[in-house]
């Protein structure tokens, strides 16, 4: 990957490289499909195994794991990369990337086989045992998943919560490293080490969140406040460059994170919260693909709306600047959805509608 990348990246215009962008597309999609095909039934499961009141302790466990790689991830890519620099040659960075693009698919493969080994196993005797609640949706075809998807006009408004949110979240994901470089004069190494802050930060606000915020304020008044949160750390983080200052940065970025774990835990509740363990899989999978939709979307927006912003002004900082702001919007945006949030509701049509539609089938 990293090979057909730097060598697409020096002809990207010219025909030469149609089969290395087609052959990187296809990497990056096998990559993606594996990611959904791991996720989606791995969410399900938490519906299964967890009482609703379980749930908020549940994922704020669960995605602080994730975030304790993504953490390790940024350190070691760090410490791997530090010898490289802005002016470092083609073949240098082509020769330090190419390290992490065979060590990196080792370690995932090893961890992955420690996961799982054993999981299939122990749940199987579990659901055996009579926890496991009945799913419809395990024999749903996808007609009737796509009715009881859109007979509930409370799975619309989430839908659509969902992917503001992630935008508003995600836009910067592609900025942010490029930030550090321009405006605050940071290494390679350097940069790659800035998402580990705001990893760190993501952990202390998970841990918060699942176990002391939300069973005081409710998931609906804690999204909230973590959209407002983000909002106003967008601000500063944009304060933060006018100082160029580099420590104002990382825990301006550590604030951050703790903003995003409130808005994440507080959201991925809810997400468990409107879906039925009867059709958990239908559910989660519509969720997931609003996630996944608005994150592409989110990747290719903040870089469409930083080049947008070097054309409207002449100095970095403002550029970043409009990518930041709009993301704040997109926070305060989705405060405003959030309001239409029924979770009762949603409960109360959504288990008629699937009765419905599983008599529907039954019928033929």
């Amino acid at each position: 990957l990293g090979k057909v990348i730097l060598e697409s990246g020096g002809w990207f215009w010219n025909g030469e490289t149609i089969p290395l962008t087609i052959l990187l597309g296809l990497i990056l999609g096998g990559y993606g499909l594996g990611v959904s095909l791991s996720s989606t039934p791995f969410t399900a499961m938490l519906v299964d195994i967890s009482s609703e009141k379980q749930r908020p302790q549940l994922v704020a466990i669960v995605w602080s794991m994730l975030m304790v790689g993504i953490v390790l991830g940024g350190i070691t890519g760090s410490i791997l990369l530090k010898t490289l620099t802005r002016e470092s040659s083609l073949e240098v960075l082509q020769s330090g990337i190419n390290f992490i693009f065979i060590i990196a698919p080792i370690a995932v493969l090893f961890l992955a086989i420690i996961a799982t080994w054993g999981v299939e196993k122990r749940y199987s005797r579990l659901f055996r045992g009579g926890v496991r609640p009945s799913r419809e949706d395990d024999h749903l075809g996808l007609g009737s998943a796509l009715n009881i998807l859109t007979s509930n006009r409370q799975t619309g408004i989430f839908f659509l919560f969902l992917v503001v949110i992630t935008l508003g979240l995600f836009m910067q994901e592609a900025v942010l490293e490029p930030y550090g470089g321009d405006v605050f004069g940071m290494s390679i190494g350097e940069t790659t080490l800035l998402n580990s802050f705001w990893g760190i930060g993501i952990l202390i606000g998970y841990s918060f969140t699942g176990f002391l915020i939300i069973p005081r304020l409710g998931k609906v008044n804690t999204a909230r406040l973590g959209c407002l949160l983000v909002a106003i750390c967008f601000m500063l983080i944009v304060l933060a460059g006018f100082t160029q200052q580099q420590p104002i940065l990382k825990l301006t970025l550590v604030v951050f994170g703790m903003a995003t774990g409130i808005a994440t835990v507080s959201s991925i509740s809810l997400m468990l919260d409107l879906t039925l363990a009867e059709s958990a899989g239908t559910f989660i999978g519509a969720w997931g693909l609003a996630q996944s939709f608005a994150r592409a979307i989110a990747t290719f927006s903040g870089g469409v709306v930083l080049d947008l912003g070097q054309q409207l002004f002449k100095t970095p900082l403002l550029a970043y600047s409009l990518v930041f702001t709009s993301q704040a919007v997109l926070m305060l945006i989705g405060i405003v959805i959030l309001k239409r949030i029924n979770i009762a509701e949603f409960k109360a049509n959504q288990s008629e509608v699937v009765t419905l539609v599983m008599e529907g089938d039954l019928d033929g």
